[in-house]
């Protein structure tokens, strides 16, 4: 007995034995409807990478050295400044002070140091970045650790 296209099974949106739907390809080649001409007006500037996507992430620690918070405050509002400029490029993933003691505002205990990860070409620039550090030209490190950090999470 005859198959009766009626009561075919359907697979998508044609039924089993009919032909695919045939769709005109765009033209190809040079012309206002070209494939060439569509990939020429749209815009992928957005899926670029940031400039920043092959550096690496690097930790500085600063220890500060005894009695060293008056000159921290100092020298603080310049120390900020180059932090926000690494933030504005993308390339800050924290910073901060670390407290002498267990509080938030340690008061005159001052801090035993400072934390930055961010983001550059290679250890020499990290390097340079933090040998340049306002807090390091006002004697508040007595030492400055530079290393390269493997971001794992989040």
């Amino acid at each position: 007995m005859a198959r009766v296209e009626r009561d075919a099974p359907r697979h998508g949106s044609r039924r089993v034995g009919q032909p695919p739907n045939r769709r005109r390809a765009a033209p190809s080649g040079p012309g206002p409807g070209s494939i060439d001409a569509l990939i020429d007006a749209l815009d992928f500037r957005h899926l670029a990478l940031p400039e920043t996507a092959m550096a690496l992430w690097y930790v500085i620690i600063g220890r500060d050295l005894p009695d060293a918070l008056p000159r921290r405050l100092a020298a603080r509002p310049a120390h900020l400044e180059r932090l926000q400029s690494l933030a504005a490029q993308g390339r800050l993933l924290v910073a901060g002070p670390m407290p002498a003691i267990d509080a938030e505002d340690p008061g005159p205990a001052g801090f035993s140091g400072s934390l930055v990860v961010a983001q550059f070409e290679d250890l020499a620039a990290a390097r340079a970045f933090a040998d340049d550090d306002p807090y390091v030209r006002a004697g508040v490190y007595g030492s400055v650790e530079v290393m390269p950090l493997r971001k794992a999470l989040p």
